[in-house]
């Protein structure tokens, strides 16, 4: 049937940048980075927000949470609904569902369906899905029991996956907060040395589009800090074993982004933006990991001094002193905190596998192949 005819098509806006007193209130908005952060996500929270008076002088608007948002614009085809009321901008079509679909088996279709829809995406500069596209959209859908079966078995991975997503970001709160209180209370344990002195950062290589080899996974800036589920890239590369990134090693993008984050996906190969750093003086990959973090807001600060399209650092910045444990400090932290870091580890592996999960199952229940008695056994045994 015709999705229009079942849920109200709705558009968004962008109030005016000029005016500061549209910005910043207590309306989340929704924008471009905030769906492709969080694809085939419910979203509580936006990176931005706007006031009652940004609603009001613009043609924005407030939408009930469960609200479906596809964008259209540029980053074509990505899914998040809204789990509390907000506004969008003008890059996405929004679906306010009626009785006849459920918001997230619509959500569901959505997301099982994001290369069909960015064939409908025309435009030479910004491939933009239009809204005569977007009315003509069909959807083939079974009555709201079966829909709600089939949300009730994919949406148990999904809540698991948040569950292992609060427990990662926990242990790597915890860790972090424990070591600064070391470092605060025992100072005579740490000394400031060069960061380079204590791992050594092996940088990455570019490769051409059409080498050949082993078919790994070639490691973006993009890839460091996704979430389980997200896009890759794929290439057929042969590379020495140094430029392989491994689940539990410390990835670090120093230009565009510059973030630092542990790497829990199967082996890939790190691309010429991103540094492998491998500790040192038997230091554990966590330790390192916390003093890379303790000087991302200098590195940030060198790069967007510099007058290029991507910020970035240069080696010289590494050998920069950072306040370092005593390897006997070290040793007595590690029996402390290298659980921690192995907790969250494990929960980020067992998310990438339940996401796997998900997406097999996915179009195989949308499409009727797969019932759903068949995937809830399936689902039991995995959660």
């Amino acid at each position: 049937m015709k999705l229009s005819d079942i849920s109200r098509l709705e558009s968004g806006h962008t109030p005016s940048r000029r005016k500061s007193e549209y910005w910043d209130g207590d309306i989340p908005w929704v924008g471009i980075k905030d769906a492709t952060g969080n694809h085939g996500r419910t979203i509580k929270s936006t990176l931005q927000s706007v006031t009652e008076s940004g609603i009001a002088n613009s043609s924005a608007r407030i939408l009930p949470a469960g609200t479906v948002c596809l964008s259209r614009t540029a980053s074509v085809g990505y899914v998040v609904t809204m789990g509390v009321p907000m506004a969008t901008s003008q890059d996405f079509v929004n679906w306010v569902c009626g009785s006849g679909i459920s918001p997230k088996y619509l959500h569901y279709i959505l997301v099982s369906e994001q290369e069909s829809v960015r064939r409908f995406a025309h435009g030479t500069t910004h491939q933009t899905v239009y809204y005569p596209e977007a009315k003509a959209f069909h959807v083939c859908i079974p009555g709201r029991a079966e829909q709600e079966a089939i949300v009730g078995v994919l949406g148990a991975l999904d809540d698991k996956i948040a569950v292992n997503e609060r427990i990662a970001a926990a242990a790597d709160s915890l860790r972090t907060a424990h070591y600064q209180g070391a470092v605060t209370s025992m100072t005579e344990e740490f000394s400031e040395q060069p960061l380079s002195d204590s791992a050594e950062f092996i940088n990455g290589r570019a490769f051409t589009k059409n080498a050949s080899g082993s078919g790994r996974m070639v490691i973006r800036i993009a890839e460091i800090n996704s979430g389980p589920g997200a896009s890759t890239v794929y290439n057929d590369i042969d590379v020495p074993g140094k430029h392989l990134a491994r689940p539990g090693d410390l990835l670090f993008a120093w230009s565009g982004s510059l973030v630092a984050a542990r790497w829990y996906r199967p082996e890939g190969i790190i691309n010429q933006h991103i540094f492998k750093v491998v500790p040192k003086r038997d230091f554990a990959v966590w330790l390192i990991a916390e003093l890379v973090q303790r000087k991302l807001a200098d590195f940030r600060a060198i790069a967007a001094d510099k007058a290029t399209t991507m910020g970035h650092i240069q080696r010289k910045h590494l050998d920069e002193p950072v306040a370092t444990p005593s390897v006997a400090m070290a040793q007595k932290l590690d029996a402390q905190l290298s659980p921690l870091w192995d907790r969250a580890l494990a929960a980020e592996q067992e998310s990438l596998t339940l996401a796997t999960l998900r997406d097999i199952l996915l179009p195989q229940l949308m499409s009727g192949k797969l019932r759903v008695r068949d995937a809830e056994r399936i689902v039991e045994d995995a959660v």
